[in-house]
């Protein structure tokens, strides 16, 4: 079972980045050390079905928020699970300068996009489909704002 909900000052850190490692990245393999750079599957799931936070571990409310690239802010399907509003700019708030792959991204991120909802899809990928990772399509966005190292 995964443990409670946690305060964003209690998150584990990142032994390598010392960034907070949020709730759906959360520690890989059985005995490693928590990770920044990639989501933990298992995780992304519980978030999705259950309706979690991607980021402390909660239940979620509304506004729901989704935070990524501009490629997947285009696309309408982020990787990140759904998090609070409040926890996803906390989470922005330390990872926006970061110039290194994280959050499941495979590059870093130059430009960084936050967007609201109320509503999002969870979409697993079919066999046929290159990218084998799942993801969260906003329904009806309320805001999007956008965030680079420079803003």
């Amino acid at each position: 079972m995964d443990p409670a909900p946690k305060p964003f000052e209690d998150l584990p850190a990142d032994h390598e980045l010392g960034l907070p490692v949020p709730f759906g990245c959360g520690t890989g393999e059985p005995g490693a050390p928590p990770s920044a750079r990639t989501l933990d599957h298992r995780r992304v799931t519980q978030c999705a079905l259950s309706r979690i936070c991607g980021v402390c571990g909660s239940g979620l409310g509304r506004p729901i928020a989704f935070l990524g690239s501009r490629r997947e802010a285009d696309r309408n399907a982020f990787h990140f699970p759904p998090s609070h509003l409040e926890c996803a700019e906390r989470l922005l708030s330390v990872y926006a300068v970061v110039d290194v792959p994280v959050l499941g991204h495979t590059s870093p991120v130059d430009e960084w996009v936050l967007v609201t909802t109320a509503a999002f899809e969870f979409v697993r990928p079919a066999k046929e489909d290159e990218d084998r990772r799942s993801t969260f399509q906003p329904n009806s966005v309320l805001e999007t704002r956008t965030f680079s190292p420079t803003s």
